[in-house]
């Protein structure tokens, strides 16, 4: 760790250079992104080295890859730099017009599909220069009480690591502001012509080979519970990561599988998919956004936050 002397003499640009040379693996291509010459970035990198005493970047003949000690270092600068990046953009006064910050946001893949095109909209109409990173956001496996599967969301959010999750959970401690976005259920999608068409009953859902997205490839869904609560049970012929995958992989097969009615609703046509409601109810559930209650001094972050509940407005007046 540095101490008081090395502090004093230390120069953050060199850290936002790290960040640079890092994510690019690249020295020209660094200096690209910083609008610096390639000269001025390798100067640079013999400051950062002298100062961490390690090599730091290493050349190959595509560029440079991170060095052990690098590798180590990398997330603790990332959270150095997301600090600092908070308390100046919270400094300056917000004007969405003129701003070009990058906020994050977290969703499981059927939802942030569902709300980001209108949220972009509204990006491009009042802020054109605020990027957004999506993160997709997964339940704790095996944890099935929904405000507990989604703790490691809520503990991203407080370390600010993430600004705003959308997930499906009820509750939330206090000190974190929940906003309802939209409320969701599930339909079954397969290709045009399947047999289920035709038959839409239990029996024949049952009967049926299925497809179920999950990222840990765990072919046990909440349709399983549900089925089991009437006695009954499916076979799950495959697994995939996301609904998207399983969108491209419905219309050439004869697998069923239960996506969120919103994301049909925008996704099926595209990859030409039947939509059918099941023959029993799958659950109704609302997609709540959250963030941190300290963060949201932020008037870039508060602003978002309204843009997205505006965004999941339109989403529920269209289901309605």
């Amino acid at each position: 760790m540095l101490n008081e002397i090395d502090l004093s003499r230390a120069d953050l640009n060199l850290l936002v250079l790290f960040e640079a040379v890092f994510e690019e693996g690249h020295v020209g291509r660094a200096a690209d992104r910083l609008s610096l010459s390639p000269s001025a970035v390798s100067h640079g990198l013999g400051r950062l080295r002298r100062l961490l005493n390690d090599p730091v970047f290493l050349k190959t003949p595509k560029g440079v890859v991170p060095t052990d000690r690098a590798n180590e270092l990398a997330p603790s600068i990332a959270d150095v730099l997301r600090r600092v990046r908070t308390v100046l953009s919270s400094a300056e006064a917000f004007d969405p017009a003129t701003s070009t910050r990058r906020m994050a946001v977290g969703a499981p893949d059927g939802v942030s599909a569902v709300f980001l095109q209108p949220l972009l909209a509204a990006l491009a109409a009042a802020a054109p220069g605020i990027d957004i990173g999506i993160r997709q956001l997964l339940p704790i496996a095996g944890e099935t009480a929904p405000d507990r599967a989604w703790r490691d969301a809520f503990s991203e959010l407080e370390t600010r690591a993430l600004d705003i999750a959308v997930i499906p959970a009820g509750e939330a401690p206090v000190r974190f502001e929940k906003r309802l976005l939209y409320e969701e259920d599930f339909v079954l999608a397969m290709r045009a012509g399947h047999p289920f068409q035709r038959d839409p009953s239990l029996p024949a859902y049952c009967a049926s080979r299925h497809l179920v997205v999950s990222l840990t490839g765990d072919p046990h869904g909440f349709v399983d519970e549900v089925l089991a609560r009437d006695g009954r049970s499916r076979r799950v012929a495959l697994t995939v990561p996301n609904f998207m995958f399983a969108c491209a992989i419905l219309p050439e097969t004869d697998l069923v599988c239960a996506i969120p009615r919103q994301f049909a609703a925008r996704y099926a046509a595209r990859f030409g998919i039947a939509v059918q409601d099941p023959p029993l109810p799958l659950g109704t559930f609302r997609l709540n956004a959250f963030v941190s209650r300290a963060a949201l001094a932020d008037a870039g972050l508060a602003w978002l936050l309204d843009r997205l509940c505006e965004a999941g407005s339109r989403i529920h007046a269209a289901r309605a």
